[in-house]
């Protein structure tokens, strides 16, 4: 707490003794023989905090003096010790600001109550003073972390969609499917009840990344013309394994580690890569298992030709049980065909500046 003085002014001596006896248990006494004396040494001390004056008369020129000083230092605590007779004068004196307690010349517990009190109301001002000045701080450094976490995933998201659009133009047939599969995923996740926005919000970067680990495979086998081999088979089914090493070096969170890996798993269990099976898969795994089949279905192929979204469903519920949840198949077909058109058309409105983009890469490539 901040150090105190308490500035004493009573004419009688011994009574002056008692009371700084008294008030020295409550902080740094300084007696002073003189009315006038004392305002002085309380306007001139900055560590001056109280002022107990002990005027028997409450007069004019007393009033004047003290509530002068109230005016000239309005942070210290007047007490004045004043006659019976005059408490009236002291009231009002209290009310209108130009005192802050009063008590009889020779109630000396009464002066120490009143200085007391005044005590514990300057450190709890000094608690809320001190409180404020803390809370606007912590404002000021929240908004400035907050600005900071904004810049982050800022930073983060850009990173996030150049990493996904450099792993999309790998596989140039294939551009923009992590996209159009995203906003799938997160269409049937909102048809199942999904209203979390953290959660849809893993969902839709565990979508956008679940084919990181193409990465790691080479670009022969990637845009391969013809079927492949057993052997480059084995080891494109190595990507989900290969990107959930990826993401797990930067501890992304668990949902969306889970699509990575076990985007290829099969509801009956007879997919890759740990052969999991019905509840055993994640259930972001089994939603996006459905939305990156509808992709697949009505998406081009350099194999054949896109199929629409009739064929698709039909497709979808044709495996539903096998390779489909088929809570995740049920939510899909509640969802009127429109919608998802609507969806894909929303995503590859890019289409145009792909192709040019893709002419320029063919070149940069051969």
């Amino acid at each position: 707490m901040t150090t105190r003085k308490i500035i004493l002014f009573e004419s009688r001596a011994a009574r002056a003794r008692s009371l700084e006896r008294v008030l020295e248990s409550l902080a740094d006494v300084v007696a002073v023989p003189s009315l006038s004396g004392a305002a002085r040494q309380a306007l001139d001390d900055p560590e001056a905090a109280i002022l107990v004056a002990v005027v028997g008369p409450l007069d004019e020129p007393a009033a004047r003096l003290l509530s002068g000083l109230k005016k000239a230092r309005p942070d210290l605590s007047i007490i004045a010790g004043t006659r019976p007779s005059d408490f009236l004068t002291a009231v009002e004196m209290i009310s209108a600001g130009g005192l802050d307690g009063a008590f009889s010349p020779d109630d000396v517990p009464g002066a120490f109550t009143a200085v007391r009190s005044e005590i514990q109301k300057k450190d709890l001002e000094e608690r809320r003073l001190s409180a404020s000045r803390t809370l606007r701080r912590l404002k000021v450094e929240r908004a400035r972390s907050d600005e900071q976490r904004r810049e982050l995933e800022e930073i983060y998201e850009t990173t996030l969609e150049n990493l996904m659009t450099a792993m999309d133009i790998r596989d140039i047939e294939t551009f923009g499917h992590s996209q159009t599969v995203a906003k799938y995923a997160e269409a049937l996740a909102r048809r199942l009840g999904d209203r979390d926005d953290g959660k849809l919000e893993n969902l839709r970067k565990g979508a956008l990344l679940h084919d990181i680990g193409k990465i790691a495979i080479p670009d022969a086998i990637l845009n391969k013309p013809g079927p492949l081999s057993p052997e480059e088979w084995d080891k494109v089914r190595l990507h989900p394994t290969l990107g959930y090493g990826l993401i797990r070096e930067i501890k992304l969170v668990p949902e969306i580690g889970n699509i990575i890996l076990y985007h290829h798993e099969r509801y009956d269990g007879t997919g890759y890569p740990h052969g999991l099976a019905g509840g055993e898969i994640p259930r972001e795994a089994r939603i996006f298992a459905v939305a990156d089949a509808l992709d697949a279905i009505t998406a081009h192929r350099p194999y054949r030709k896109p199929r629409d979204m009739a064929a698709a469903r039909k497709e979808i519920l044709r495996n539903s049980g096998t390779h489909f949840d088929p809570r995740a198949v049920d939510a899909f077909c509640s969802i009127d065909l429109g919608e998802w058109e609507k969806i894909r058309f929303e995503t590859t409105k890019q289409i145009p500046f792909t192709e040019d983009f893709f002419r320029l890469f063919r070149k940069v490539k051969k």
